[in-house]
């Protein structure tokens, strides 16, 4: 049986929301945030770096405070960076106007909220939340609701069309928001913590929605998570420590084990796991020693001696 029209609009449509870089849909160099309250700076990104080809799925992880959050904010066109550079599907988010800004959220990013609440307006059916947007988007009125069934068809949830979201479950509600998000046929769809607020049995399904969209409609997807099932089911998982990418575990396929690698930034940085330090006792210096196909780290002798 044939695919809806609709879905071959959309995926016209993510195509043409923005011409994406030769180095990547997301490329971010030496990324830096600084937030200011009552006197006191936090940098909340402290040079980060981050590479997301286009049509990838990918998982970012870390602790709280780590600068996950402040990430997704940038990416979504909703914060500014201090320094550094981003770009989004080409767009330089450094040098974009609050008009061009609103515009890039538009057109060219779908985001999905944690809180299931936030990403549906109370008083609109399903499908009349996923036109909303689209509007927006300056998608034709005739083809709106056409679309926007085919899109709640694709993620399994046609007979939710004509239900508020009271009327509806949790995981429900966040698969009809994951409509939402691609209704505006987004080059990039960002997702914080999908699955925070939902069993594990629920959050497989709205990560299969989240796969669907990337695989049916070739919507490169980067998704913030707590969950191990999720940052498992993802190829690339990418941690994020102290404001910087630390380590990048890579699968040959989701669900597969996965080798984890330091990241090396453009100025040769790198973050040694805090579980290695601690078990060696590496701490302010280490001795480096070139050898034939690697370097060796040592704790340094004598470090407390000072210059």
């Amino acid at each position: 049986m044939s695919e809806p029209e609709g879905l071959d609009e959309l995926r016209r449509r993510a195509v043409a929301a923005g011409p994406p870089s030769v180095e990547g849909m997301v490329v971010c160099e030496n990324l830096v945030r600084i937030h200011r309250s009552e006197g006191v700076e936090v940098q909340a990104l402290q040079g980060l770096d981050l590479t997301v080809e286009d049509g990838e799925l990918i998982a970012v992880v870390g602790a709280s405070g780590s600068g996950k959050s402040t990430l997704l904010g940038i990416l979504a066109g909703l914060d500014v960076p201090t320094a550094g550079s981003a770009r989004v599907a080409g767009y330089d988010l450094l040098a974009m106007d609050k008009k061009e800004r609103l515009a890039f959220r538009r057109r060219t990013v779908g985001f999905v909220w944690q809180q299931t609440a936030r990403n549906l307006l109370p008083y609109l059916t399903a499908v009349e939340n996923v036109m909303l947007p689209m509007g927006y988007a300056r998608v034709p009125r005739r083809d709106r609701q056409r679309l926007a069934a085919d899109l709640l068809g694709m993620l399994g949830i046609a007979h939710l069309a004509g239900r508020r979201p009271a009327e509806m479950s949790g995981g429900e509600q966040q698969r009809v928001a994951i409509a939402v998000a691609n209704a505006n046929s987004p080059a990039l769809l960002l997702a914080d913590e999908p699955t925070g607020e939902l069993d594990s049995a629920t959050s497989e399904e709205i990560f299969a929605a989240l796969r669907s969209v990337n695989e049916e409609l070739g919507v490169t997807v980067l998704i913030v998570t707590h969950d191990p099932m999720v940052a498992q089911e993802v190829r690339r998982t990418v941690r994020i420590r102290n404001g910087r990418t630390s380590t990048e575990v890579l699968r040959p396929e989701r669900g597969e084990p996965g080798v984890e690698y330091a990241v090396l930034d453009r100025v040769g940085r790198l973050q040694l796991p805090q579980d290695f330090t601690e078990a060696l006792g590496l701490s302010r210096r280490v001795r480096l020693a070139l050898e034939e196909d690697h370097i060796g780290v040592w704790r340094a002798e004598g470090s407390e001696v000072r210059g």
